[in-house]
């Protein structure tokens, strides 16, 4: 029987040929990219070309890691993983282009990392700049713990080298796409999450992609509000242990 929720916002957003087109909302258009100025910095270095692994090689290789080898991972690697994953690819006509695909290209997904292990950054919390490809700082200190409970206590989430936190700004896409631009943020949120996976595969790393996490001890580690953006979904990333060979 669908009466739950989730059942409800299916059936309410979908798109009718005998019924107007959700427009946009009656609110201003929102900035396009969050920032958090005056805070420390960590420029990144340009993201490398990574490898030589084609496209074919990296999907046929992908798969989720759940044992990782305790090694640190470079700023190199963790500067290309956030470029491969929702990071500018090109400039053309005033337009800036990502890696990614989004609805409406509103692009209302944002990327945090908890660190753990990457050379040069300290342990804590950090905020992707997309404009200027470089982490914000919000909190210094081992985070290993709290993400882990925040995960429902998935270890991966303490044993990784950096665990990739996915952000919403609903508004930025609710502007133009009033209820239905839910379904579109999670999907946007997937294109991240993919990019993401492919990448880390076509650089020796490995990745498993986490949905189950209580969304708001996540947006507390974050500094976030939980309404207008919360957590939609997470990655752990880091060098897959020796002989790991399984997982999907």
């Amino acid at each position: 029987m669908a009466n739950g929720v989730g059942d409800a916002f299916q059936q309410d957003t979908k798109y009718y040929r005998d019924r107007a087109v959700a427009g946009s909302e009656r609110m201003a258009l929102p900035e396009p990219y969050k920032e958090y100025p005056g805070g420390n910095r960590i420029e990144l270095p340009t993201p490398p070309e990574g490898s030589h692994m084609s496209l074919d090689e990296a999907i046929r290789r992908r798969r989720s890691v759940r044992s990782f080898a305790g090694k640190p991972i470079s700023l190199e690697q963790l500067s290309y993983l956030l470029w491969a994953s929702n990071g500018i690819r090109s400039m053309e006509r005033g337009h800036e282009f990502r890696t990614v695909p989004s609805a409406g290209a509103l692009y209302p997904v944002e990327t945090y990392v908890i660190v753990h292990d990457v050379e040069g950054v300290p342990p804590g919390a950090y905020h992707y700049a997309i404009r200027e490809h470089a982490l914000e700082e919000l909190r210094t200190g081992d985070l290993g713990q709290d993400i882990t409970r925040a995960a429902l206590g998935q270890r991966i989430c303490a044993d990784a080298a950096v665990v990739f936190v996915w952000t919403a700004i609903f508004n930025r896409s609710k502007w133009k796409y009033s209820q239905r631009a839910y379904r579109y943020v999670y999907l946007d949120a997937g294109h991240v999450g993919h990019g993401l996976a492919l990448s880390a595969v076509s650089i020796g790393l490995g990745s498993c992609q986490v949905g189950a996490l209580f969304d708001d001890e996540v947006n507390r580690i974050l500094g976030v509000d939980g309404v207008e953006e919360s957590v939609v979904y997470m990655s752990v990333v880091g060098h897959p242990a020796q002989g790991v060979s399984r997982e999907y």
